[in-house]
């Protein structure tokens, strides 16, 4: 996992800034703050990420192709544009039945 951040104040095209690697999940930190954290994920066509549960919301918006997002057993289909609240303390997991690219924000202030 790549943990260097966007280089700032340089404009640049979110879904161009992450590749597609065949058989894997990338991880591209954008913005990392001790108050939350921006990244853009993308994941080829049968892989997903781990199962966890996280003490914060996430908001994850799909920026190319689609990706299926389980939120405690729950199955919802996203297409490119789509964009879901994961609730925080809720098993999710993330599957890619087809390839996607998604940004991930995660705000950690508000739960103290």
């Amino acid at each position: 996992m790549e943990t260097t951040e966007v280089e700032k104040a340089k404009a640049f095209i979110i879904v161009e800034i992450i590749e597609y690697i065949p058989n894997s999940v990338v991880i591209k930190t954008i913005i990392k703050k001790t108050t939350g954290n921006v990244t853009a994920v993308s994941c080829d066509t049968g892989e997903a990420m781990a199962e966890k549960i996280i003490p914060f919301d996430t908001f994850v918006q799909i920026i190319d192709g689609k990706a299926e997002i389980l939120i405690d057993g729950i199955s919802n289909f996203l297409d490119t544009g789509d964009s879901i609240i994961i609730p925080a303390h809720m098993a999710n997991s993330v599957k890619g039945n087809e390839r996607f690219k998604m940004i991930s924000t995660i705000i950690k202030s508000g739960y103290e």
